[in-house]
Parts: C-alpha cells; structure tokens; sequence
C-alpha cells in the first residue's frame, strides 16, 4: 500500500502524536506548508494554481485535483493535475450539477464519498454515473473562502469510495487557502498585466471565453438570452455525451448550429 493511501499515515486518523487541540503543535500543516513550498518553488504566478493542484495529489489520497473559480453561468475551469480530472471539472460545468456546484452554494465543503451507491449517488445522479464511468468514485469539494465570498472550489478526485479523515480534510483546507491566497495575489482588473498584455484569467481560461463566445453565437441564432443559449449548449452536450468546451468550439468553428424549432 503506498504511504499516502494508508489511513494511519501521515494524514490518517484522528489527532496523532504531536498534533493536539487548541492552539498546539500542527505537524500536519508543517508537513503540508514543506510540500506546498517544494511544489511552488520557481514557479511562474500563472503556473502556481496547477502546481498547487499537484501537490493536493501528493498530499492527500487522491488521483486527480481541478481548481475552478465561480463566474455567471458555468465555473472556470482553471488547472488540473491531469487530463482526467481536468474532464471531471468540465463534466460538472457542462451539467451544472456536482459537488463543485454544491460546495459553492454552501460555502463548504461537500465530501461525496460514495458515487456508487446510496446517498451521494442519488444526490447527483447523472454526474454520479458520469463520474464513476471515468473511474472516480468519489469526489471531495473543498470551497476557496468563505461562505461569504467563495470565489471557488478545489476539488479532489478518488479512485475509489471513502471520505477524507479530520487530518486529511484539516489539509485539504490548507491548501485551498494557499490556492486562494494565491489566484487573489494574481495581477487582475487594474492592476499590473502579464507579460504579453492579457488579464491573468484569459490567459488561464481560454476554455471558459470559447464558451461564451458560442453562447454569444447560440444567442443570435435562436433569438433568446443568455441563460437560454447556456441551457441549449448543456443541454445539446449531455445529449450526445461531450462537454460544454467540445460542443462550443463545434459552434465556433460552424460544425454545430443551433436552429428554432
């Protein structure tokens, strides 16, 4: 068994030797805060969000971790440790449905820890399926601040059931702070621009501009809003079993066209 799949190890149990309640000693977030600093070290801002996703890798047991910031209508999708879980943040973006979708109307985390059967398979039921056909079973959404100003989710990917530990759980919260602390430390609005001149999310997000840009396009081929268009691309998406991305530059490129009826 590897180290970070042992439920008794570093970031097992409950409290272990040397961490104690209160305001003692917090050897999990100094392990943690080493591992983050490795993971980070010489990297470009724009890099960071994905680095941070590796490390939540490293750290917890899981496969695959997404970071998606909230925006009108879909997430945005940010960075992923790898394609996998990149395909699972689309997923729950172009169904609007999941747990990243939950953790952000909470503004806290949402574990499902069984996308198999019982509960959380019923709660989300088509990502649920989706989910478990890309080999996740389950999924832990950790919300970037607070309640009051969540501007996101980080969210963590299992191949397998079962929840997270308090520890582990006491770790994932460190390392969304850090990626919140992070994207909020990047350059945006009115403050400096990147290198080649764009706004630091564009450049992060080209996925979610190609979205709005077929919306825009949906929009005037149907004669309807926004939300309407969004709704329609979803919708045409689950129907044939590909994201909102796939479906929105078919629409850019004039493969797909959307007609009243």
């Amino acid at each position: 068994m590897r180290p970070r799949d042992d439920p008794r190890g570093a970031f097992g149990g409950g409290r272990g030797p040397g961490r104690t309640g209160g305001g003692g000693p917090d050897p999990d977030g100094a392990r943690a805060a080493d591992v983050i600093a490795r993971g980070v070290r010489g990297a470009e801002p724009g890099e960071v969000p994905g680095r941070l996703c590796e490390v939540a890798v490293e750290l917890l047991p899981v496969i695959g971790a997404s970071v998606s910031l909230r925006s009108e209508g879909m997430p945005v999708q940010l960075s992923a440790s790898s394609a996998q879980a990149a395909h699972l943040a689309h997923i729950q973006a172009t169904l609007g449905d999941g747990p990243c979708q939950s953790a952000l109307e909470d503004g806290a985390p949402v574990l499902a820890c069984d996308l198999t059967t019982g509960r959380d398979a019923g709660r989300w039921p088509v990502f649920a399926q989706q989910a478990t056909e890309a080999g996740v079973r389950a999924v832990y959404a950790v919300p970037l601040g607070s309640g009051e100003v969540c501007v996101g989710t980080l969210d963590l990917y299992r191949d397998r059931p079962g929840g997270l530990t308090d520890r582990q759980l006491h770790v994932a919260r460190i390392v969304a702070g850090v990626m919140t602390v992070a994207l909020m430390a990047l350059p945006h609005g009115d403050e400096p621009e990147t290198q080649d001149g764009q706004d630091w999310l564009s450049g992060l997000a080209t996925d979610h501009d190609e979205v709005y840009q077929a919306v825009g396009m949906i929009m005037a081929q149907l004669g309807v809003g926004a939300d309407d268009a969004l709704a329609r691309l979803r919708a045409d998406a689950f129907a044939r079993g590909r994201t909102a991305v796939d479906v929105a530059r078919d629409v850019i490129a004039h493969r797909t066209r959307f007609d009243r009826y």
